[in-house]
C-alpha cells in the first residue's frame, strides 16, 4: 500500500467516527442522561473498524435510530469507505480518475488497479446476497421469540454485524441467551468465517465453484487451508483447556461444550460476539486467544490482525529454513523473498505496537481481578479489531472502566488495526529520501 493510500484510508476512517460520534451525541439517537463524547467517538470508531468493543450498551443505551447510525457505519467499515463510494460513481456514472482506482485497489486489497471496478460490482451483489440470506435465516429464528417487525431488525442488524465481524448486537446480553441455539449458532459463525476469508478468497471461490474458473490461486488455497486449521487449532484450545472449568463449560453437556467451543473459536479469530463469560476462562485459554486474535482474518476482507496469509508465510519459512532448504514453497509456488520479507516486517511492527499499547495502558488503567493479562487481551482484541473483552464487570467491554485517556488509546488501535499495521506504519512514518550510498556488509552473530 502506498503512503498517501494509508493516510487517506486512515483519515477516511478517522473522519467518519467523528461524524458517527456527533450523530450519536443528538437527542433522538440515545436514551443516555450523561453522554460524553469520547463515549460516542468509541462506539463509532468499534463500529467504522468494525471491532465491537462496546463502552455503551447498543440495545438498551441507543435508540433504534441510533443503532440504525452504527448499523450503517459497520457497513461502511466492513465494505470499506472507498468501495462504497467508487460504487456511487458507478451507479451515477461519474468516472474515476487513476488516484482514486488506486485507493480502491488498496482499500480492497487486489493485486493491480486492472478490473478493480468490474471486481466491484460482482462484490457488492455477492455481499448483498450472503447478508440478505443471513438475514433472512436470522429472521426466521428471531420470528420464534418477537414481533414479526422486531425478528426483522434483529435479523438484519445481526447478519450485517457477523459477515463485517462486528460482533454488535441489539441484545443487552449479546447473544448468551442463545448459547445452546443451534440455528444461531451456526448461522452467525458461518456468517463471519465468510466475510474474514477476504473479498479477493470469495469471488474466487465463487466462480469456481460455479465452474467459471478451473483453479484456485495460491492465494486462495493458502487462506482457505490456514484458516480452517487456524479455526480446528482454536477449538480444540476452548474446548481442552476449558472442559473441566466449571466456571465456563465445565458443566454442560458433551454437545453444549462442542457448540460453545466452537462459536468461542470462531470469534476467537475475526468477531466479538460471545455466548460465554469470557472472564471465567482460565488464564492459559485468554493467552490463546490473545495470539489468535492477532493472527485475526484474510486480506482484503472484514477482519483485522497480523492476517492468516503472513502467519502462514512465516510458519512456512520457518519449516523450510529447519530444512535447510534453499526456496520456500506451497502448492508447488515459490513464495518470493518480498513476501517473506513484508511478512517479518508486519510481525516485528505488530510485536512491538502491542508491547507499546500494553505498556502505556498499564501505566493509566488497572486490569481489575485478571490484571495484565486483562489489559493485554484487550489490546490483541482492539488490534485484531475482534471485540471480545473480559469485561467490566458486566455486559460491557473492560473499556468501559477506562479514563479518557485509555478509551483513547483502544481507539487508536482500532483504527489502525482497521486499514492494517503495515498501512498505519506508512501513513505515520515518513519516507526517507535515498542517500546514494551503499555500506559494506557487516557479519552478525546469529
Amino acid at each position: 500500500m502506498h503512503r498517501k493510500s494509508a493516510r487517506i484510508l486512515l483519515l477516511g476512517y478517522t473522519l467518519i467516527a467523528i461524524v458517527g460520534a456527533l450523530l450519536l451525541m443528538l437527542p433522538a439517537m440515545h436514551k443516555i442522561d450523561d453522554f460524553a463524547f469520547i463515549d460516542a467517538f468509541f462506539m463509532t470508531s468499534s463500529a467504522v473498524s468494525v471491532t465491537g468493543l462496546i463502552v455503551q450498551n447498543t440495545g438498551a443505551d441507543f435508540t433504534f435510530w441510533g443503532q440504525l447510525v452504527l448499523l450503517v457505519i459497520i457497513q461502511i467499515g466492513g465494505f470499506g469507505y472507498m468501495s462504497i463510494t467508487s460504487f456511487i460513481y458507478l451507479i451515477l456514472r461519474v468516472k474515476i480518475d487513476h488516484s482514486n482506482r488506486i485507493l480502491l485497489r488498496d482499500n480492497l486489497t487486489l493485486p493491480t488497479t486492472s478490473g478493480a471496478l468490474n471486481f466491484l460490482k460482482k462484490l457488492f451483489l455477492l455481499v448483498f446476497c450472503i447478508e440478505s440470506a443471513g438475514a433472512v435465516l436470522l429472521s426466521m429464528r428471531f420470528m420464534l421469540d418477537y414481533p414479526l417487525l422486531e425478528a426483522l431488525w434483529l435479523g438484519v442488524f445481526h447478519s450485517i454485524s457477523a459477515f463485517n465481524n462486528a460482533g454488535f448486537s441489539v441484545f443487552e446480553t449479546g447473544l448468551m441467551g442463545y448459547r445452546a441455539d443451534i440455528t444461531i449458532n451456526i448461522v452467525i459463525t458461518t456468517l463471519i468465517i465468510i466475510g474474514g476469508l477476504g473479498y479477493f478468497v470469495l469471488l474466487e471461490v465463487y466462480y469456481w465453484a460455479n465452474k467459471r474458473s478451473k483453479k484456485l490461486s495460491t492465494h486462495t488455497k493458502v487462506t482457505l487451508v490456514g484458516t480452517a486449521m487456524l479455526l480446528i487449532v482454536a477449538f480444540l484450545s476452548v474446548f481442552l483447556l476449558e472442559y473441566n472449568n466449571p466456571k465456563s463449560i465445565g458443566e454442560f453437556s458433551l454437545w453444549d461444550k462442542i457448540l460453545s467451543s466452537y462459536f468461542a473459536s470462531v470469534n476467537y479469530r475475526t468477531s466479538g460476539f460471545n455466548t460465554l463469560d469470557l472472564s471465567l476462562f482460565k488464564d492459559a485459554s485468554l493467552f490463546f486467544g490473545s495470539i489468535f486474535m492477532v493472527i485475526g482474518g484474510a486480506p482484503g476482507g472484514t477482519a483485522g490482525g497480523i492476517k492468516v496469509s503472513v502467519f502462514v508465510i512465516l510458519l512456512l519459512y520457518a519449516y523450510h529454513t529447519l530444512r535447510n532448504s534453499n526456496a520456500v514453497s506451497v502448492f508447488h509456488r515459490r513464495i518470493t523473498q518480498d513476501a517473506i520479507s513484508k511478512s517479518f516486517v508486519v510481525v516485528v511492527v505488530a510485536f512491538l505496537y502491542i508491547s507499546f499499547c500494553v505498556m502505556i495502558l498499564s501505566l493509566f488503567e488497572d486490569g481489575g481481578a485478571r490484571g495484565f493479562l486483562a489489559l493485554l487481551f484487550e489490546v490483541c482484541s482492539a488490534f485484531g479489531t475482534v471485540g471480545l473483552s473480559m469485561g467490566d464487570g458486566g455486559i460491557l467491554s473492560l473499556s468501559a472502566n477506562f479514563d479518557a485517556m485509555g478509551k483513547l488509546i483502544i481507539i487508536i488501535l482500532m483504527l489502525s488495526g482497521k486499514i492494517g499495521i503495515l498501512a498505519f506504519a506508512f501513513a505515520v512514518f515518513v519516507k526517507k529520501k535515498p542517500t546514494g550510498v551503499t555500506y559494506p556488509e557487516a557479519k552478525i552473530l546469529i
